[in-house]
């Protein structure tokens, strides 16, 4: 079974990791001459720069309905999420490919290159510590699902764009690791920039998937299956109700709305029955606490 992730503890953790990795990496780029370590370096401050955007996008996400957002501020999340998502595919992938292309044109040689050796080093362990943190809070999200499927499904934006930006991160780390080493063992500068493309590549194709995924959210998507086919179980199981018609959610950042078309068991009078649905709507909030508002529409018909 699934549990709740803690998404704030792991964009904590991956901010504390880059804003630490950008400083090394940046020191070390200088000294060095590296265009995959200052496309790294300029990687490590754009994710700072995103995961400051997903804090103000949780932070949003939190305000009160109102009377010109009667369904709250939630959806507000995915908005910063496809910014993220935006920014890391210009100025973390694009801007790579620039930079390893211009090293292609004007070749640089590597000053101090056990520097960088040792920065990269340092900045896959640290890097490696928030992969590790991220994907705690991933596996309590995701219970037994496949992580591929967890990745497809998600509707905890927050938590899928962080663990994109970790991932390529960590690769695009071991990827500048390679460039610097085969250039020092070679001599040729090819290994550098074509190290830089790589980043650069990595970077835009992580950015579409993420992209993607959260552009269904902002379209507006309904709860994962698993969780609408529990939800459906569970009123069906009701002794109020009688057939379950049709259960429509949205998911709402981390609220959810949930309309129910249903045919209720008989009743004495309408007062009765109308108490009936409060029951159900009361006990259906306390088994799925995310479900923020809930509209029930007894009838005798699909």
């Amino acid at each position: 079974m699934s549990g709740h992730a803690d998404s704030k503890r792991a964009i904590f953790l991956a901010l504390g990791a880059n804003f630490a990795i950008f400083v090394a990496k940046l020191v070390a780029a200088i000294f060095t001459g590296s265009g995959a370590m200052m496309a790294e370096a300029v990687h490590s401050l754009a994710d700072c720069g995103n995961q400051a955007l997903l804090l103000l996008g949780m932070r949003q996400a939190k305000r009160p309905p109102s009377p010109d957002y009667p369904l709250g501020w939630g959806r507000a999340l995915y908005f910063w999420s496809f910014l993220v998502a935006i920014l890391l595919f210009s100025v973390g992938g694009m801007f790579s490919v620039y930079e390893g292309v211009h090293k292609l044109t004007h070749a640089e040689p590597l000053s101090w290159p056990w520097l960088a050796v040792g920065v990269l080093v340092f900045s896959i362990i640290t890097e490696g510590i928030s992969m590790h943190g991220c994907m705690q809070e991933v596996n309590k999200a995701r219970g037994e699902q496949p992580l591929w499927e967890w990745f497809r499904e998600t509707r905890a934006s927050e938590l899928l764009v962080i663990f994109g930006e970790d991932l390529a991160a960590l690769i695009g780390l071991c990827l500048a690791l390679a460039a610097v080493v085969l250039t020092m063992l070679t001599g040729n500068l090819l290994f550098d920039a074509v190290g830089t493309i790589c980043i650069g590549v990595l970077l835009i194709v992580v950015a579409i998937a993420v992209a993607r995924e959260v552009k269904a959210l902002l379209i507006g998507q309904g709860v994962e299956p698993k969780r609408r086919a529990e939800m459906v179980a569970f009123l069906e199981a009701r002794p109020e109700i009688e057939q379950v018609y049709n259960l429509l959610t949205l998911q709402m950042g981390p609220d959810v709305m949930v309309a129910t078309k249903a045919k209720m068991a008989p009743a004495p009078t309408p007062r009765a029955m109308i108490e009936a649905i409060n029951i159900v709507e009361a006990d259906f909030k306390a088994r799925f606490k995310d479900v923020r508002w809930s509209f029930f529409e007894p009838d005798y018909t699909d």
